[in-house]
């Protein structure tokens, strides 16, 4: 499964995606195919990517097209997602599109593993409302390859803890939570278990929170092992600790620059909000 490649230099932040005015836009798939659809005209809706930056820059790292997303909690907040008002899973980020004022999002991506029916596997919590308790059990396949993970917070606070610390340490309901594993980086070190550069390459995703409480989401554009997507959190992010979301069925969705990945069914999502000021 693969994504169009965008060749441009590794610089953290240094450029945004928008497409040239009047031009298609392209929208990637997981399939790697390219849908290109007419740009929409100011009388028809709003452009978006004219008016609000994208939080999200394409760079390379080690000859790997990434593309990093960075909330700010000054800037944005943060909420999980997994199905309508009506109880219907959304299953996909173009259905999640379809419930939000673009305007409103800075970007969205694929949160966690989950079952046949889309619901989460690990623990998983929506406006407070934990839908599924932390899971501790042991098992085949990347969730269980321990130590996994929670990412969580509640306001302008957000976290990235192993599941063995956050049983031991967070007893307050936070505001949004989803586990998922292996953990990526651990206090500045790599997940032991990972190697350096291992055979198995897939579109990735994975979330990780600098020393400023920043959370730093990177989805890759091309098959990457775990190895180097963890030595880009290490290495490039400086991050203490990241967590692995998912592979082959991640997918972003960045209203700035149009992009709206579809691809294979997918369960929890991520949400990530602008705030909007009073002058705005």
């Amino acid at each position: 499964m693969k994504y169009l490649l965008v060749a441009l230099p590794l610089m953290i932040l240094s450029a945004c995606e928008p497409p040239q005015g009047g031009e298609p836009v392209t929208r990637t798939r997981i399939d790697g195919q390219a849908e290109a659809t007419p740009s929409p005209t100011p009388s028809e809706t709003p452009l978006v990517a004219s008016q609000v930056e994208s939080a999200c820059r394409s760079i390379i790292f080690e000859d790997t097209s990434l593309t990093h997303c960075l909330a700010v909690p000054s800037r944005h907040r943060i909420r999980m997602a997994l199905a309508s008002d009506e109880g219907v899973t959304y299953r996909s980020l173009s259905a999640y599109s379809r419930s939000r004022d673009p305007v409103e999002m800075a970007f969205a991506m694929n949160a966690g593993m989950y079952d046949e029916e889309g619901q989460p596997i690990g623990y998983f919590v929506v406006n407070s409302e934990r839908l599924k308790a932390l899971n501790t059990n042991d098992g085949e396949g990347n969730f269980h390859l321990k130590p996994n993970g929670v990412f969580f917070g509640t306001g302008d606070s957000w976290e990235i803890r192993t599941t063995e610390d956050f049983l031991a340490n967070v007893s307050d309901r936070p505001e949004f939570g989803t586990q998922s594993g292996p953990m990526l980086v651990i206090d500045g070190k790599i997940h032991p278990e990972i190697s350096q550069d291992g055979p198995s390459r897939l579109v990735r995703n994975g979330v990780g929170i600098d020393d400023r409480g920043r959370a730093h989401f990177v989805i890759s554009n091309a098959p990457i092992s775990f190895g180097k997507l963890a030595r880009f959190y290490r290495d490039e992010l400086k991050v203490s600790d990241a967590l692995y979301l998912d592979g082959n069925v991640s997918g972003l969705w960045n209203p700035a620059t149009d992009r709206l990945d579809t691809g294979a069914p997918i369960g929890p999502i991520v949400a990530v909000e602008r705030k909007v000021s009073d002058d705005e």
